[in-house]
């Protein structure tokens, strides 16, 4: 019996061990770090004042582009399980996929485990609150909501609801296992299901939890770290806070008889016209009327493209010499060797967009054509004609800011990443970086011209009788805060002289090498450092095996039952 015990403890400390298979290597949640407000006045000056007070909220995570090249995702801890989710700023729920999903987009995914007693949930209902997502692309989502401790880097908001899923056909890659929505209350399902609750970032605001009430996003196309910031600005993207142009975000009417005021739904902003080449052209709301003949941009981390309406999209193309339509979803090619710059205006400002942002790759078939945003798309009756995705985002630092009640509006602040004189590469060279990249799109182009689409305008969504000129601004942050962007003085809006912004920067990710090659030519590259390995969807101390995972009581049961049979057995022989 004695030769039993060390095959007995071996079993045991392998069940201690957790074995889990389900890991990824992503940085670990940073540690608090100095936040730094750095003061710009009108004449220049800069002032700097540091403090690491524990008191201090503020956060910045890594973001990574998937290898699908459609969604930025980082990590958050839901009850001590962490998972891979997909931030999104067009939408304002966080859920994740449970392991009662079996749906084929689910089984190969980390799951949250229904099973897993966290001492942190909370059921909603008995589990019988039904939460229920459709989206544009005619996928779904649907399952129960609950309530549990979410963290995101060193932010935790406890009891926080979320919709654990049971079906779906969203496909996720790379282990991704949920959305995480950044998008105003009003635009939340949960928030309609639970009463005086609201989604994370806006709890966070409105509580007062955070050094400011703003989120920054800064996007990368490699394979390099991106960030997301909350509380403060990514200080390693910023150099100078002063340089960030600030536009009022757009409130939008109820619907229909929802209420009698206006409130903010959207992180959508004005657009004012796009040019091409030299030539400027001046946009075409689909619902002037209603929306002050105006055009109006979704910013949107989860979209990887530019979309806009026909009206628009087409004018746009045909200033760019052999483009073409070249199938019904609204996508337009044009030769990959052009030189156009494509600028953007939103209020005062000037976004330039060179060819190697605009242009998606080369196609398969005839790789002198690229498709190219922007993507023509059918009105929408919410009014938002364009939508701005990864690729123009990719070429600013994005600030989020959620408005003070009663004193500071919504704002998005937009702050360039290269000079407004970078001119485009070299064919040569774009065509290098199409490669490097892995963009060539497998299509074959139609030989025939497509005809642009007869399209049907809807019917406006919105109670348009309801003006937008004063829009609620109760469920904004809490006014505790003291504005530093924009103030509300006697129902106007004026713009503050002096910038204070709190400001942060990641933990290291990179080391730089100076690297010689045969030639004796000397190059730097970025390489990651190492970072901790991160078990996906396995609480702590839980078996997982294959499709199956069991907790750790439930591991010490099969150890007893597997010791006693082979002490029966053995020690029959003995």
């Amino acid at each position: 019996m004695l030769s039993l015990l060390p095959f007995f403890f071996v079993v045991l400390a392998v069940a201690g061990t957790g074995l889990a298979h389900n890991s990824a290597r992503l940085p670990g949640p940073p540690s608090l770090r100095s936040i730094v407000r750095r003061q710009t006045t009108q004449n220049g000056t800069t002032t700097n004042s540091t403090t690491s007070s524990p008191n201090v909220t503020a956060g910045i995570v890594p973001l990574i582009l998937a290898s699908d090249k459609q969604t930025y995702y980082s990590l958050v801890s839901i009850g001590n399980v962490n998972f891979r989710v997909a931030m999104d700023t067009a939408s304002s729920d966080i859920w994740v996929v449970s392991s009662g999903c079996t749906t084929p987009q689910c089984k190969s995914l980390p799951r949250y485990p229904l099973t897993y007693n966290s001492s942190t949930f909370v059921s909603v209902n008995s589990n019988e609150t039904t939460f229920n997502l459709s989206f544009a692309d005619t996928t779904y989502a649907s399952g129960t909501v609950a309530e549990e401790s979410i963290s995101l880097g060193n932010l935790t908001v406890p009891q926080q609801p979320f919709g654990l899923m049971n079906s779906t056909n969203v496909t996720f890659v790379d282990q991704v296992s949920g959305i995480f929505g950044l998008g105003f209350p009003r635009l939340s399902t949960i928030q309609h299901l639970i009463a005086n609750d609201t989604p994370f970032f806006a709890k966070l605001a409105q509580q007062g939890h955070l050094e400011y009430p703003f989120f920054g996003v800064n996007l990368k196309r490699n394979g390099s770290f991106g960030s997301l910031s909350i509380g403060a600005v990514d200080s390693t993207i910023v150099n100078n806070v002063s340089l960030i142009e600030w536009i009022e975000v757009v409130p939008f009417q109820p619907f229909g008889a929802q209420s009698n005021v206006s409130s903010y739904l959207q992180w959508a902003i004005p657009i004012s016209n796009i040019t091409v080449g030299n030539q400027t052209f001046t946009l075409e709301p689909t619902y002037p009327q209603e929306n002050s003949n105006r055009s109006v941009a979704l910013f949107d981390i989860g979209t990887a493209g530019i979309f806009g309406p026909y009206q628009d999209v087409e004018r746009l193309f045909s200033v760019i010499d052999s483009s073409r339509l070249v199938d019904s979803t609204g996508q337009w090619v044009i030769p990959c060797d052009t030189n156009l710059t494509m600028t953007i205006t939103f209020s005062a400002g000037n976004y330039t967009l060179l060819p190697s942002d605009y242009l998606i790759g080369p196609t398969a078939a005839e790789p002198e054509l690229c498709l190219a945003w922007p993507k023509a798309s059918p009105p929408s009756p919410d009014g938002i004609d364009w939508q701005m995705g990864a690729a123009f985002l990719r070429t600013v630092y994005t600030v989020f800011s959620y408005g003070i009640a009663e004193r500071e509006p919504p704002l998005i602040g937009l702050y360039p990443l290269r000079p407004a004189s970078a001119v485009p590469l070299s064919p040569a060279s774009l065509s290098a970086l199409f490669s490097s990249l892995t963009l060539t799109v497998p299509t074959t182009l139609p030989n025939y011209v497509v005809p642009t689409p007869s399209l049907t305008i809807p019917p406006y969504t919105f109670n348009s009788s309801v003006p937008t000129s004063d829009p609620a601004m109760s469920d904004l942050a809490t006014s505790t805060y003291t504005p530093l962007i924009e103030e509300i003085v006697n129902g106007a809006v004026e713009k503050l002289s002096v910038t204070s912004l709190p400001e942060t920067m990641p933990t290291p990710t990179l080391t730089t090498l100076f690297l010689t090659d045969a030639s004796g030519s000397v190059r730097t590259s970025l390489s990651p450092l190492p970072t901790s390995t991160v078990v996906l969807g396995i609480p702590p101390g839980w078996y997982h095996s294959g499709s199956e995972m069991l907790g750790l009581y439930d591991v010490k049961a099969v150890l007893v039952i597997v010791s006693t049979f082979l002490l029966t057995f053995y020690g029959g022989f003995l």
